[in-house]
């Protein structure tokens, strides 16, 4: 078979740009050609995005049950383990709610576009009375009273609430019955991304559709929202990254140049690259030989950190659904974001090690749909988290290697902990 010439995210981008120059041309300069064009482009750019929806539910429910086993084997390894997996809870936490807090007021800074709006509505097919769900409401969905239904309404929180409780169950079975579903879970998970990965080879017609249907209506203002929605995502990845500093100084006690230097090559290797996984052997290096953390521990914990760990990913998912929020007018309350932090969490621990671009609906739909907002834009969205990817993996790198520090602690608490482990 031919390979293409270009990669699968040149071609994206080249989309992207193209259908932006002839939707800002016919914006601008023939805009009742605009809308006609709009109106051919936005069925085309709406059923790659239905493409891409029917795989979210089975891929959602089998990522959480997933990732509730692999954080369960992990904590079985021993206490240096499971205090990893709680120092990766605690950032992870702690990540989610900056983002919560830090991507609204980013976004309140900006100017809002109401013909951004109106395009996205109707480019992207989203009913035009976008109202989020009562609070009453929304908080007696959590818990489904019909998992089928749940998952049939593709009502991404309560599908997760039931995941959850599928996982943990899962647990307390015998040990060969529990291996055989988790092969037939993860069997469904390996083909819903098989299907994923098919309907991203056509990703550059899909994202050509979208974003000539909403360019050709809403102008510059749909290229001025992407560039707000990559310069937030930069901006929270990196502020992200730099607060690691000082909590590893506070928690370790080693100096900020010393770690500061040390980690460098790591994340060199990261930016350069775009793959925690790739830059494992570097991270391994720089623990071991430069900043000193004992071998066993560097071996156990910086493989959980790449198979469990991701800093940035609750930080996307919340900055994504705030950038929703924010393009439509919809205000979301207090309740609504503490429980789209705790839910960011626990689709993170799932979803580490799938490529980006796979991943990118599953794992941002269920906050976005959660907080009840339009989960169309994501198609949009997809095409440019290319651009901030660099900033993301540098972010989990550093954390990586930062958790492994972490759970060292000061000098000592290592031993203590592999010596009682040895007790057991």
């Amino acid at each position: 078979m031919m390979k293409l010439p270009f990669s699968a995210t040149t071609r994206v981008l080249v989309a992207l740009a193209t259908a932006a120059v002839i939707g800002l041309f016919l914006a601008w300069m023939v805009p009742e050609t605009g809308a006609r064009v709009a109106a051919i482009a936005q069925p085309i750019g709406k059923l790659w995005l239905n493409a891409l929806q029917m795989t979210v539910v089975p891929l959602v429910g089998t990522l959480v049950v997933l990732g509730v086993s692999a954080a369960r084997d992990a904590a079985s390894s021993g206490r240096i383990a499971r205090r990893a997996i709680i120092i990766f809870l605690i950032v992870l936490t702690c990540a989610a709610t900056f983002a919560a807090i830090a991507a609204p007021a980013f976004l309140s800074l900006m100017p809002h576009s109401p013909e951004l709006m109106e395009a996205l509505k109707g480019a992207a097919g989203t009913p035009t009375d976008v109202v989020p769900p009562k609070a009453a409401d929304w908080l007696t969905g959590i818990i489904p009273s019909n998992a089928i239904a749940a998952a049939a309404a593709s009502a991404m929180l309560p599908l997760v609430v039931f995941s959850l409780f599928f996982g943990f169950a899962l647990t307390k079975i015998e040990a060969h019955r529990h291996e055989r579903l988790m092969e037939l879970v993860q069997a469904i998970a390996d083909v819903m991304i098989v299907i994923v990965r098919w309907v991203l080879a056509v990703a550059p017609i899909g994202v050509f559709a979208l974003v000539l249907a909403v360019t050709a209506q809403a102008g510059a203002a749909t290229l001025q929202a992407l560039g707000i929605y990559i310069a937030m995502l930069c901006v929270l990845y990196l502020v992200a990254t730099a607060i690691l500093y000082p909590v590893v100084r506070l928690w370790t006690g080693r100096s900020l140049s010393n770690f500061a230097s040390s980690i460098f090559p790591a994340q060199a290797v990261a930016m350069s690259t775009q793959s925690s996984l790739a830059s494992l052997p570097a991270m391994i290096e720089v623990s071991d030989r430069k900043l000193g953390i004992p071998l066993p521990t560097v071996s156990l914990v910086l493989p959980m950190a790449v198979s469990l760990f991701r800093l940035t990913s609750p930080i996307q998912y919340i900055g994504v659904a705030s950038f929703v929020a924010w393009a439509y007018g919809i205000d979301i309350g207090p309740l609504q974001w503490a429980t789209a932090v705790v839910l960011a969490v626990v689709v993170s621990l799932g979803s580490v090690g799938l490529p980006g671009q796979v991943s990118f609906m599953a794992t941002n739909m269920p906050v976005t749909q959660a907080l009840g907002l339009p989960v169309e834009p994501l198609g949009l969205l997809l095409a440019v988290d290319t651009i901030p990817d660099v900033f993301a993996t540098l972010g989990n790198v550093t954390a990586d290697v930062s958790a492994t520090a972490m759970v060292e602690g000061r000098q000592g608490d290592t031993a203590r902990l592999a010596s009682a482990d040895e007790r057991v």
